[in-house]
């Protein structure tokens, strides 16, 4: 620990959780990697960096990419020409490294960094292959890290649920695979919609039975949901809703908010379930009626999944929606997995095309969701890299987003169509600066109950970024000019200058241990791994000091969700 202040002097200070003015300036103290309240008059300042008017916000939150684990390694496989074709070289500080929408490990904290972004979460972590996972994680630098477990098509899970499964168990359930690997967060990827598909099922509608268990997906959705709001874990459960990219899935979107009945939940890459099938060609835009569900609903948030155009590939534990799409890949590969009877993965190659309408329809409807959804807190950027394009476009998408002009000169630029069946062209909304920071930073820290992130306020972790207040806002946030990780600067004019680790979020709620005496003997009759093996240790994780562990607290009944 060091008695020395490190001063970031008149700074437009952009913290949404203090005010929504834009910005005041004010100066800012960092010490012992926090954001430190304003010291005595003879306190020893180390240094002091003359901001100048410059924006300054918190450290950015992705609240959904797919960083790490078997399905990133596949697509790496399955792809690597995308490897050859942007590789680089160790430069005395960096690693080696290669890819642009699958990028290797060290590439991906590098790019992060770079953008000013401070974390970032592994959104389909399968508990039986966690440890991998975490092996690969640990070797994204800079940025802290943290996964959400899958859940809700495992074979004990709904062997337990078709058997009469009290809420009680199924609560014990899910806090211990949360502990056991260590995870922040569960999430459901169609709901028995992956475990039906073994079974010959093509698509699984919200109140139709499990062909095997006989239960429902609202059964699976509404028990998931209710464990972790009553075992007070802050992040809801994070939900990838049925029958994702079909046509006419808004009816089961619309069904899923329902369902919920005013229980937290998070709906992620939202543009992915927004689909009608109005017109001659049987696909439409339903945006509005889904942003008018969720602006009725303050127990959900959700984030978008916005498309990039050009070549990407879709991850998905959602080997239904796979299986589904791979005659569309481009090149024709794909892979499908399924692992230890949790869940499963499908990979398939895409190029999103501007000129195709159903692209161009796609990512005129994630717009239209940004735009629509009238509460910033609980709408937050992301692409579902890789799945609608590489992180590395939120610069671009953030333009779209405050730049009304900039939008509409796309718009005219894809396939005509479009703007005859989105109101895309006649949206007024522009965000501003201080929206800009609650969708990145503030609500993604409070939806995942991150208290020290996403904020300026004194105790917080000194994550802390700092822009040339460009008009164009693109080339703002693709290159800030200071990026600090735990106070200390780690990039420069959008280049890196320093590196190290970050942390492990995690989650840690109470269960009754009794919960083993029933997975010991199912995982020695199922599972090829053993019951005390499975579970991930703390040694593990913080790797002989290159990690850190940081632990979420629960939350109190008295406690909001938002």
């Amino acid at each position: 620990m060091s008695d020395a202040y490190t001063l970031l002097r008149g700074g437009r200070v952009c913290d949404p959780t203090v005010s929504t003015d834009g910005g005041g300036l004010r100066d800012l103290y960092l010490k012992d990697g926090r954001i430190a309240a304003a010291p005595p008059e003879d306190a020893r300042i180390g240094e002091v960096i003359d901001l100048d008017g410059r924006i300054v916000m918190a450290g950015a939150i992705d609240i959904h990419s797919h960083i790490g684990g078997g399905k990133v390694n596949l697509a790496r496989l399955l792809l690597p020409e995308e490897h050859r074709e942007h590789a680089s070289g160790p430069d005395g500080l960096r690693r080696s490294g290669s890819g642009l929408f699958t990028p290797s490990s060290f590439v991906t904290g590098y790019r992060y960094a770079e953008m000013g972004y401070t974390a970032a979460f592994e959104p389909a972590m399968l508990p039986s292959n966690a440890r991998h996972t975490h092996l690969e994680l640990a070797d994204i630098p800079i940025i802290d890290k943290g996964c959400y477990a899958v859940l809700g098509n495992d074979d004990f899970l709904l062997e337990r649920l078709a058997a009469g499964a009290t809420q009680s168990e199924v609560n014990d359930y899910v806090a211990w695979i949360l502990h056991a690997t260590q995870a922040v967060g569960v999430k459901v990827v169609n709901p028995g919609g992956i475990s039906a598909f073994k079974f010959n099922q093509r698509r699984l509608d919200l109140d139709e039975a499990h062909p095997h268990y006989g239960i429902t997906p609202r059964r699976i959705l509404t028990t998931l949901a209710s464990a972790l709001s009553d075992l007070g874990v802050p992040h809801p459960l994070h939900v990838h809703c049925n029958n994702l990219g079909i046509p006419g899935n808004e009816a089961v979107t619309r069904d899923t908010i329902a369902a919920l009945d005013g229980l937290p939940a998070h709906l992620t890459h939202l543009q992915f379930h927004s689909y009608g099938t109005e017109g001659d060609r049987r696909f439409s835009s339903a945006a509005t009626e889904i942003a008018e569900a969720v602006n009725r609903s303050p127990n959900i948030s959700v984030d978008v999944g916005q498309i990039i155009f050009g070549q990407t590939i879709t991850a998905s534990a959602d080997i239904m929606s796979q299986f589904r799409n791979s005659g569309l890949a481009s090149p024709r590969k794909w892979v499908c997995t399924d692992i230890e009877c949790d869940g499963g993965c499908g990979l398939v190659p895409f190029r999103y095309r501007d000129k195709a309408f159903v692209n161009a329809l796609q990512w005129a409807i994630g717009l239209e969701l940004f735009l629509l959804i009238e509460d910033p807190w609980r709408v937050y950027l992301t692409t579902d890299h890789p799945n609608g394009g590489p992180f590395t476009s939120y610069p671009h998408l953030i333009r779209l987003l405050m730049d009304r002009s900039f939008r509409n000169e796309q718009l005219a630029r894809i396939n005509p169509d479009v703007a005859a069946h989105s109101r895309l062209g006649s949206i007024e909304r522009e965000y501003t600066l201080d929206e800009i920071a609650i969708m990145t930073r503030a609500g993604p820290a409070r939806v995942l109950g991150l208290r020290d992130r996403g904020h300026l306020r004194p105790g917080a972790v000194a994550d802390v970024v700092v822009y040339d207040d460009l008009p164009d806002r693109e080339a703002m946030f693709a290159a800030p000019a200071w990026v600090f990780k735990n106070g200390r600067p780690v990039a420069r004019n959008g280049r890196l200058t320093a590196t190290g680790w970050g942390d492990t979020i995690v989650v840690r709620p109470e269960f009754d241990p009794a919960i083993e005496r029933r997975l010991k003997p199912w995982f020695e009759d199922h599972q090829t791994v053993r019951l005390g093996n499975f579970r991930i240790a703390d040694g593990e994780i913080l790797d002989h000091g290159r990690g850190g562990l940081s632990i979420v607290p629960t939350l109190t009944a008295s406690d909001p969700c938002f």
